[in-house]
């Protein structure tokens, strides 16, 4: 039996899926003073935007094998009798068709400048050129907290209570802040990238809007964090199940290096044939996700040897190729209109 209790919670939910770009307008409203990324809705800090596009590779990865808590965990948040969590609340009353808790990383610092400003989980400066500082932890955690306060803005929560908890959305170490990378695929001689709808009957995050491709929180393959920390990896696994439709399942034992189509990927970004670069870091003002704002140009003939079967249709949505030309499709979730913008601002340096 369903209580009045789960089906109004229920009833919010929808509201939140249906609503995400009106709401998503409303969230960035309560934050009038804080920077954006360009003319977007993306928060971020200063040190987060570098001035220039970034070899992914010039981005270092400092593990914390011992960060400190967040002090916001989303247990604050209100929720039927019974539930201790919104993911526990979400699986039971309104999972999507993917909703399972895998590890994931925690970001705690971040800075794309290389001027030292970024303070770690322990209030340390942190300097010696651009760097994102992680630690170990689960997916379900950013929904705890991310999708509690999406949700109490689209139930009109009086006084947001848990959105006032967690105070600065760029203040990362507060809560489990768990990155996506955000990726602009960009053909380099046809000038178009990879478009996406993401379906709300089947995503968590950004249901009905639309996105760049491809999108993925920053996990691990196997549940070792620190064994597997590396962006370009993270993003092989996300081109390969959303633009050719593979599962996500690599079973035990599995190695990049035996596997054939990231050895191609590889083999193509050493050629200089695929190309890829940081663009900076945001933060989302309705779900407080975090973003790590990549683009990937791509030769035209090497576009096609690996991906000449990109699926029409994936896990997430709806997929098709959109011209590069400064314009943003609409509604569009911030990271997504923020990767195209800073890739339309540096479009120069990625293509030529």
């Amino acid at each position: 039996m369903v209580t009045a209790e789960e089906r109004r919670w229920r009833q919010e939910r929808t509201r939140l899926n249906r609503r995400r770009a009106e709401l998503g307008d409303a969230a960035d409203k309560l934050y009038p003073g804080a920077p954006r990324v360009g003319s977007t809705a993306l928060l971020c800090r200063p040190e987060w935007i570098p001035a220039d596009p970034l070899p992914l590779e010039s981005v270092r990865l400092l593990w914390d094998e011992d960060p400190t808590p967040p002090a916001v965990t989303g247990a604050e948040a209100v929720l039927p009798d019974g539930y201790r969590t919104y993911s526990e609340a979400m699986g039971a009353l309104a999972a999507p068709a993917v909703f399972e808790n895998r590890p994931s990383y925690r970001l705690l610092a971040a800075d794309l400048t290389g001027h030292g400003t970024a303070r770690d989980s322990h209030g340390d400066l942190r300097a010696g050129g651009p760097m994102l500082r992680l630690a170990g932890a689960c997916y379900f955690e950013g929904v705890d907290v991310g999708e509690a306060v999406a949700h109490e803005l689209a139930a009109e929560a009086e006084g947001l209570p848990l959105r006032t908890l967690v105070g600065d959305p760029c203040e990362l170490a507060r809560r489990a802040a768990l990155p996506a990378i955000t990726t602009v695929t960009i053909r380099r001689r046809a000038r178009d990238f990879v478009l996406h709808w993401r379906d709300p009957a089947k995503v968590v995050h950004a249901g009905g809007l639309h996105q760049v491709m491809p999108v993925g929180v920053f996990q691990p393959v196997t549940g070792d964090h620190a064994d597997d920390l590396n962006l370009w990896r993270c993003m092989a696994r996300e081109f390969s199940e959303e633009f050719l439709g593979t599962g996500e399942e690599y079973g035990p034992g599995f190695s990049y290096e035996d596997w054939p189509f990231f050895r191609r990927l590889e083999a193509a970004r050493r050629a200089g044939t695929v190309r890829v670069h940081c663009l900076g870091l945001g933060t989302d003002p309705l779900t407080l996700a975090v973003d790590v704002l990549t683009a990937v140009v791509i030769d035209d003939e090497v576009f096609e040897d690996l991906f000449g079967g990109l699926v029409r249709v994936n896990t997430e949505g709806r997929v098709t190729m959109a011209p590069f030309d400064g314009r943003t499709p609409r509604p569009m979730q911030p990271a997504g209109a923020a990767a195209l913008e800073l890739a339309w601002r540096h479009r120069n340096a990625l293509l030529d």
